[in-house]
C-alpha cells in the first residue's frame, strides 16, 4: 500500500453536477435557480446580516453603552481604614500587608479628611490622595 495508489471507497464519492447545459440535463434554462430575483441573477452573493432591504435589526436597534478603556484607580477612604493612614512609609506593598487588595490593582486612590496629610508618606507613584 502506498500513498499513489489510496482511492475513496466505493459510493462515497459523487460527481459534481454540471448546470446550465441544455434542458435535456435536468438543470438547463433557468440553470435550477427558480425564476427572477436577486439570488437567480449571475455575481450574487447575500451580505452578512442582509434581511431583504429591511433595515437590519443592527441598526434598528438604539445604540447605548460605552467601555472606557482608562484604568479607574481602587479607593481607600482613609477615615475608615485607618491601618493604612498608620503607616510610616505608603506603598503598594505596605497597602497589601494592612488591607486586602486584589494582586491585579494597579493604582490605589486615598480619600478622605485626612487624606491630604498623607501625601508626605507616599513613596509610590501608582498612589495619589484626594481630599478637601
Amino acid at each position: 500500500m502506498a500513498l499513489e495508489n489510496l482511492s475513496p471507497a466505493e459510493g462515497s464519492t459523487h460527481s459534481r453536477k454540471r448546470v446550465g447545459r441544455g434542458q435535456a440535463s435536468g438543470t438547463g434554462k433557468t440553470s435550477a435557480r427558480g425564476q427572477k430575483g436577486q439570488k437567480s441573477r449571475s455575481g450574487y452573493k447575500r451580505k452578512r446580516n442582509f434581511e431583504g432591504g429591511q433595515q437590519p435589526l443592527a441598526k434598528r436597534l438604539p445604540k447605548i453603552g460605552f467601555t472606557s478603556r482608562k484604568v479607574k484607580p481602587y479607593v481607600i477612604n482613609v477615615e475608615r481604614v485607618t491601618a493604612v493612614a498608620a503607616l510610616s512609609e505608603i506603598t503598594m506593598e505596605s497597602i497589601r500587608s494592612v488591607h486586602k487588595v486584589a494582586n491585579s490593582i494597579t493604582k490605589i486612590k486615598l480619600v478622605g479628611a485626612s487624606a491630604k496629610d498623607l501625601a508626605s508618606k507616599i513613596k509610590d507613584e501608582n498612589i495619589t490622595v484626594t481630599g478637601k
